[in-house]
């Protein structure tokens, strides 16, 4: 005797829970990101033409940095703690003079982060940054 084989229902895949749970957390993700803007200083591109030599009274304010981070201003060698004290004076002197960061490629980074963080605590309205040659 044979035996008769009745077609089955095909088994289906209820995909309303997945569909649920996706959208749950989607909504969870969207709640819980916070949109911060962060304070930044806005800085101009460097170029490779070097700084101008300009007549000191008038001139903007020089800061130059080597390839080894030694940071110099009017050709004196400065620490980094002496840095906004002597950008304080130069603007004292010269109050409307833009700053000029005129860095070798090869200097790191912490050396300009220094001068950059000086000028925005001394007040200096303009900051410029330039590359030396090598």
């Amino acid at each position: 005797m044979r035996r008769k084989y009745k077609a089955e229902d095909e088994a289906e895949i209820n995909i309303t829970p997945m569909l649920d749970i996706v959208f749950i957390m989607l909504i969870f993700f969207i709640v819980t990101t916070s949109f911060i803007k962060e304070k930044g200083l806005e800085v101009s591109r460097p170029s490779n033409t070097p700084p101008k030599q300009v007549e000191q009274k008038k001139g903007p304010i020089v800061v130059k940095i080597d390839s080894s981070g030694n940071i110099t201003l009017k050709g004196r060698l400065l620490e980094r703690k002496a840095v906004q004290a002597n950008l304080e004076r130069e603007k004292a002197e010269k109050p409307e003079s833009p700053l000029i960061v005129a860095a070798h490629p090869d200097a790191e980074t912490d050396a300009l982060v220094t001068i950059l963080d000086a000028a925005e605590a001394v007040g200096v309205a303009s900051v410029s940054v330039a590359t030396t040659s090598r």
